[in-house]
């Protein structure tokens, strides 16, 4: 299970992954030296627009508790403004801010190592886990944290266990509060609770020193959030429109939390967990070069389709595949480099793994559910199953593979992955 050679499975050369390193260098160096004051321009009006909108959903809350229509329509307000801000400075800015997009501006203000983003999550242990080891390890099994976030199994390289038949509960929990499940995730909780409960010889020194540690500040992080969101701005409604004000104001930021909470849910899963993003395993990265890094991340990504307003919403990350070859680029430039990319992908007969974002979502979804079953009771093959493949779907019944790298048709066409998965397709 899990792919081990990414170039075998590519059916690509050493020099045709070189090549296409090469490509894609060279795209990055266009972007870098374009950068200049309209992409400035552009995330002073995102900051400017969300702060506007957190402000009058501020101001609308405090007229929220008033008794009749003007009530309702100041709660409505409040909780779409909030849920408007909480949205873009969760995904345009503070996702994108703390990856590096903007540091070249010079500004600290918007510098990665200074933003702490409006979320119970701690910016400097998010750095970590989703900056360092999610985009460096992108799916790399036993690495990547973000393959089902320690709770979830979403491949069959994940060894199925009792406690996976819950699968879909987690995720729903998940998915209603993910600001929590990212604000937990460096903690590592699972391995934590074998640890507790099981022992066993790989816990046996396990660092309990540093788990409280790191226990401290998600809940300093949490709390402080949580006096922000339900104590504090609530308590300002309490002057205008008493007890009932409090209620008001903290159910339309009870609202706006969960909005928040689910569209990042949506976003990313169907940025990791559709069909075809695919798995990789530790050994084969282990003298990984930049273009291998490259090609690895073209294949274990995914994105989803939509307008301008949609990919501003989501941060940009329709363009999931974009942002994890270039995470450190503005994320307005995304919808460029796509169509740059769609056409190398193309000439080297690659996959672009996209569609609607409701598709990439209810495969994900699909996912979660069946994967909750052990793998007898499913159906595809453990090594050709719509959410995990590996390099023996290419192997012939002898067990001998059948890729041959670099392959040019007769009338001069590249034979690649693409062709080679619609040959497989055809033949079932």
């Amino acid at each position: 299970m899990a792919i081990t050679d990414v170039a075998e499975y590519a059916h690509l050369t050493d020099a045709d992954i070189e090549a296409l390193g090469a490509e894609l260098d060279a795209l990055r160096r266009e972007i870098e030296e374009s950068r200049g004051e309209e992409d400035a321009k552009y995330i002073r009006r995102v900051i400017k627009s969300q702060r506007i909108a957190e402000t009058a959903g501020r101001v609308f809350g405090l007229g929220a508790g008033m008794k009749g229509w003007k009530g309702k329509a100041a709660w409505a307000a409040s909780a779409a403004c909030l849920s408007y801000a909480k949205v873009i400075e969760n995904n345009e800015l503070g996702h994108n801010i703390m990856h590096g997009q903007w540091d070249w501006m010079n500004d600290p203000e918007i510098h990665s190592t200074s933003w702490e983003w409006d979320s119970a999550s701690d910016g400097k242990f998010w750095r970590h886990t989703h900056n360092y080891m999610h985009h460096k390890y992108t799916n790399v099994t036993d690495m990547d944290d973000d393959i089902g976030y320690g709770i979830l199994r979403v491949t069959r390289d994940q060894p199925w266990e009792p406690y996976m038949l819950f699968n879909p509960i987690y995720n729903f929990t998940l998915m209603m509060g993910f600001q929590y499940g990212k604000a937990v995730q460096h903690l590592e909780l699972m391995n934590a609770m074998k640890a507790a409960l099981n022992g066993g010889e790989q816990y046996a020194e396990y660092d309990w020193e540093e788990f409280r540690s790191r226990l401290k500040v998600v809940l300093t992080k949490i709390t402080k959030q949580t006096a922000k969101d339900y104590v504090l701005f609530p308590a300002m409604a309490v002057p205008f429109t008493g007890a009932r004000g409090y209620k008001k104001a903290a159910s339309a930021n009870l609202v706006a939390n969960t909005v928040r909470d689910v569209w990042d849910h949506m976003t990313i899963f169907c940025g990791h967990f559709p069909d075809d993003a695919e798995k990789f395993t530790i050994e084969d990265i282990d003298n990984e070069t930049l273009p291998e890094w490259y090609l690895r991340q073209m294949l274990g990504t995914a994105n989803f389709e939509g307008s301008n307003a949609l990919h501003f919403i989501t941060g940009h990350l329709g363009r999931q595949i974009e942002h994890h070859l270039y995470p450190d680029l503005p994320s307005n430039r995304y919808n460029y480099i796509n169509s740059r990319l769609v056409e190398i992908c193309e000439k080297y007969d690659l996959p672009y793994n996209t569609g609607p974002m409701w598709k990439q979502y209810a495969e994900s979804w699909r996912t979660v559910i069946k994967l909750s079953l052990p793998d007898k009771y499913l159906t595809a093959t453990v090594d050709d199953a719509p959410e995990t493949h590996s390099n023996k779907r290419f192997y012939d019944e002898s067990g001998e593979t059948t890729v041959v790298k670099g392959e040019i048709d007769a009338d001069g066409n590249r034979r690649g992955l693409v062709s080679h998965v619609e040959e497989l397709a055809a033949a079932k």
